[in-house]
């Protein structure tokens, strides 16, 4: 089977696996025991049975299931994902939004982490069983093993609460809201400073996990006799480490780095909810609570087909990173 064949038949798969994940999604919703006319009866939204009978036909709650179904694969496929029961609004509109502000928290700190991690993790390997090896996998454990919602209160308690340094919640000032500042140097900065705990509580979570990954395949890696022939040569170290060692090493590297921007859409929910930052994690865990189905429906059909695609793209990169890899 060639390369072609290979990329076919994988994207025919990814439909069929898109197409299970979206009717799976729908079933979850449907068996949940929350009525979303109790949550709107809750909050007040309609006073007598016209009323109700209003906000159900909005919603298509009055519909059939199989009717809802068709509605729903509809929305999802056609990126309007429907109506929001809380905010009344279509559920595309809200998502963009808080996209970039997620896409900028978790982005950044997934690529600190994936950067920091494999370079620590390529010396910690080199160094094996000196002291740095030890201390560098201790550090990494406990990070890696803290909870988030801790470090983010940390991380609050020292350099805002404290220090001073950084604000502890939101995204800009509040003033901003009535006065918008016309300096861009100076709007950049106070976005920097706002974003600059949650990124660093994301990155030291995120870190420990690439650095014991890329130590234990580069272990492994560095005992093989191409890297004892590339030494051979009178080949750098850093040629030999980098160039030669991490290349072979970085087949389980490109999955876990493909699954993290896999589930970079859903946001750090704990995260954000510690910093009230707000993005796509922070507006999840709001719609939880107010059973918002079509915002929930649309999130974890956005992470699903994230991580299917970002799955897609690591199968496909193992046939460059790695030539003893053939399709056929």
């Amino acid at each position: 089977m060639g390369l072609r064949i290979y990329v076919f038949k994988r994207i025919i798969f990814t439909f069929v696996l898109i197409f299970f994940v979206l009717t799976v999604n729908f079933i979850i919703f449907e068996l949940m025991p929350a009525n979303p006319m109790e949550v709107f009866a809750s909050a007040k939204v309609f006073t007598n049975v016209e009323e109700q009978k209003k906000v159900a036909q909005m919603f298509g709650l009055d519909q059939p299931p199989h009717i809802r179904y068709v509605i729903y694969i509809t929305n999802m496929l056609t990126g309007k994902f429907g109506v929001s029961f809380q905010h009344k609004k279509e559920v595309s509109a809200l998502i963009t939004i808080r996209l970039l502000n997620t896409l900028t928290l978790v982005g950044l700190s997934t690529l600190f982490s994936i950067v920091l991690g494999v370079a620590l993790g390529v010396l910690t390997a080199w160094k094996r069983g000196t002291l740095y090896d030890d201390a560098s996998v201790v550090l990494s454990l406990i990070t890696y093993s803290l909870p988030s919602f801790w470090l983010g209160m940390l991380m609050i308690l020292i350099f805002s609460r404290y220090l001073g340094w950084f604000p502890s919640a939101g995204i800009v000032p509040a003033d901003w809201s009535v006065h918008w500042p016309t300096n861009p140097f100076y709007e950049l900065y106070e976005r920097i400073r706002y974003m600059f705990l949650p990124v660093l509580t994301l990155t030291l979570f995120q870190y420990g996990g690439f650095l014991l990954l890329t130590r234990a395949t580069m272990t492994e890696s560095l005992t093989e006799d191409y890297i004892l022939t590339a030494r051979a040569k009178g080949l750098k170290e850093r040629t030999v480490l980098f160039k030669h060692a991490l290349k072979n090493a970085s087949l389980p590297l490109i999955t876990n780095v493909a699954l993290s921007f896999g589930f970079m859409l859903s946001g750090a929910i704990i995260t954000e909810q510690v910093f009230t930052y707000p993005g796509l994690g922070y507006w999840l865990w709001q719609a939880i609570g107010y059973a918002d189905y079509p915002v929930l429906q649309a999130m974890f059909f956005v992470i699903a087909l994230c991580v299917i695609i970002a799955n897609l793209i690591s199968d496909l990169l193992y046939g460059v990173i790695d030539p003893r890899i053939r399709y056929g």
